[in-house]
C-alpha cells in the first residue's frame, strides 16, 4: 500500500503534466501558477487513498483525485479577491489577483472549473462529474452563507456552513472514489458519512490554525476571520474547547474507518496528518 506522501507525489506529478486547452493562451500561466504553488493536497490523497482501500490502483483514480484539486484551488483564487475574503498571500505567495490583477484572477478561476470538469468527464460512467458538480454547488453555497451571514450564527449554524463551504468538497474526495470503483449505491453511506466527519475534523483543525498559527506556518493570513468578525469554531467555542471538538472529530472518523471492509490504514495515517497537521 502506497503511503500518503507516495499518493501525494502522484498527485503532484499528475497536476505537473496536466495539459490545459490551447485556447487559454498566456491564462495558462495564472492556472499554473496557482495550481502548482504549493499546497497541501489533502483532496486528491484522500481520494487516492479511499480508492486504495477499495482495492482499485491509484492510477485509475488520478484524474477524479486531481479534478478536485483544480476545484479546490478555483475557489482559493476566488475567494482572494477583494470582493470575498480580500486576501493577498495564499499557499505562501502572493494571491492570483495580486499577481496577475482581478480580471485575469476571475478567468483563471473560471478555467480552473472548467477545467476540472474535463477531467472528471474522462470517466465513462458521468456519477465522478455529478459528485463533482454537487460538491462544487454545495462549497458556493456554502461561501454565500460565509459572505453573507456576518457572524451572526448559531453552533449548528456553523455546522452547516461549514458542511457546504468545506465538506462538501472534502466527502467528494470520497464518493468519487467509490464512483470510479464502481460501488453499488446501497454501499456507499458508509463512505460517504466517513467523508462528511474527515471535512468536519478539517475545518476544525483549520480554525484553530487559524487562530494559533503564522503567516509563514500557514502560507496565508493568520486571524483573518476573527478580524472580519467571521464565526469559527474558536470563536463560538473557545480554543481549549474547539481542540476537545477536533480530537472527538478523530475518534469518530476512526470509528467509521474500522467498520469499513478493506485495509484503511492509509485512510488512517491521513487522518493523523489532517488531524496534526500546522498549516
Amino acid at each position: 500500500m502506497r503511503q500518503p506522501d507516495d499518493l501525494r507525489l502522484l498527485a503532484e506529478e499528475f497536476l505537473a503534466g496536466l495539459p490545459f486547452a490551447a485556447d487559454l493562451g498566456r491564462l495558462e500561466e495564472a492556472l499554473r501558477y496557482s495550481l502548482l504553488g504549493g499546497g497541501k493536497r489533502i483532496r486528491p490523497v484522500l481520494c487516492l487513498a479511499t480508492g486504495e482501500a477499495l482495492g482499485r490502483d491509484p492510477e485509475e483514480l488520478l484524474p477524479a483525485a486531481c479534478s478536485l484539486e483544480l476545484v479546490h484551488t478555483f475557489s482559493l483564487v476566488h475567494d482572494d479577491l477583494p470582493a470575498l475574503d480580500d486576501d493577498d498571500l495564499r499557499r505562501g505567495q502572493a494571491s492570483a489577483h495580486v499577481r496577475f490583477g482581478e480580471d485575469v484572477a476571475i478567468l483563471a478561476g473560471d478555467a480552473l472549473l472548467a477545467e476540472a470538469f474535463r477531467l472528471a468527464l474522462r470517466y465513462p460512467s458521468p456519477l465522478v462529474a455529478r459528485e463533482l458538480a454537487d460538491a462544487t454547488l454545495g462549497m458556493i453555497g456554502g461561501q454565500y452563507l460565509d459572505v453573507t451571514t456576518d457572524g451572526d450564527v448559531d453552533a449548528a449554524g456553523l455546522r452547516r456552513l461549514h458542511a457546504l463551504k468545506t465538506g462538501r468538497l472534502l466527502c467528494a474526495a470520497v464518493t468519487t472514489a467509490t464512483a470510479v470503483a464502481g460501488l453499488p449505491e446501497d454501499e456507499r453511506e458508509p463512505w460517504r458519512g466517513l467523508g462528511e466527519e474527515i471535512g468536519l475534523l478539517f475545518q476544525i483543525v483549520d480554525d484553530v490554525l487559524d487562530a494559533t498559527g503564522t503567516a509563514e506556518e500557514l502560507g496565508k493570513t493568520p486571524g483573518k476571520d476573527e478580524a472580519t468578525g467571521k464565526a469559527t469554531y474558536v470563536s463560538l467555542h473557545g480554543l481549549e474547547r474547539a481542540r476537545e471538538l477536533a480530537d472527538e472529530a478523530r475518534m469518530r472518523v476512526g470509528e467509521r474507518l474500522a467498520a469499513l471492509p478493506g485495509d484503511t490504514s492509509v485512510l488512517a495515517a491521513l487522518v493523523e496528518t489532517i488531524h496534526d497537521r500546522r498549516s
